[in-house]
């Protein structure tokens, strides 16, 4: 579905991704796992078309899209839950929801059953659907965000650090919502710092060091690889008989 060819991406004469080559495959969810400053935001609004590469190529369904506006990016069903929600904070829960739907504005007639099925996957955002979005919960306003991003109808959905400043609790339900989101049909490239959550959730996964890719394979292989074991996962292997 996402194919991504010797990306590298700039700030001025910084490199922040250098020669990224990754896929995503149609019903997966694939993580790209990180530490901080590693490049994995710069990576998402690369892909959304945020960012314009410097070199490299992003396809989407076969056909070149790092040539491509953010909105246009949006039109070809890719949506992006960016880094600290980035909700609407004077604008309604439910203003915030309808504005996920701005791509398909001349299409209302799916929006009400849309919203109803936003209403029934999170019940607590339409108790506040005329609440301010900016008095919601961290917790909260990451479901907001997330029913942003569904109401685009997306079939690709990147997410960056969806977990980023929440309770433990509430990050244990986000991941649970993911799955849940992934189990309908959606492709998902997730963006993690807590890797251990993230290679319990994806199928495979990359790892990110310094704008560069350093690792790749089926998430399972990775969390028995020692390096990401210690820098990562913050275990070692036991090698005792």
């Amino acid at each position: 579905m996402l194919g991504i060819k010797n990306l590298d991406t700039r700030y001025g004469a910084v490199r922040a991704i250098t020669g990224a080559t990754l896929e995503v495959k149609e019903s997966e969810i694939v993580a790209v796992i990180g530490s901080n400053g590693a490049g994995k935001t710069t990576l998402m609004k690369t892909i959304a078309g945020l960012i314009q590469p410097y070199s490299g190529s992003i396809e989407f369904l076969g056909e070149r899209i790092d040539n491509l506006k953010a909105y246009q990016v949006v039109k070809k069903r890719i949506s992006l839950i960016p880094e600290g929600r980035q909700v609407f904070g004077r604008m309604s829960v439910l203003e915030n929801i309808l504005m996920g739907a701005y791509p398909r504005r001349k299409r209302t007639g799916l929006l009400d059953e849309d919203i109803k099925q936003i209403w029934n996957r999170f019940p607590i955002l339409r108790e506040r659907m005329n609440q301010e979005a900016g008095t919601l919960s961290g917790g909260e306003q990451q479901m907001l965000a997330i029913s942003r991003g569904l109401m685009s109808r997306p079939k690709l959905l990147l997410m960056d650090e969806p977990s980023l400043g929440l309770a433990p609790m509430m990050v244990k339900e986000i991941f649970g919502i993911i799955r849940g989101v992934h189990q309908e049909g959606i492709t998902i490239l997730l963006v993690e710092q807590m890797a251990k959550q993230a290679l319990e959730t994806a199928k495979r996964a990359y790892i990110l060091e310094h704008g560069r890719i350093i690792l790749q394979g089926d998430s399972l292989t990775l969390a028995r690889n020692e390096r990401v074991r210690q820098a990562y996962l913050g275990t070692r292997q036991d090698n005792r008989n």
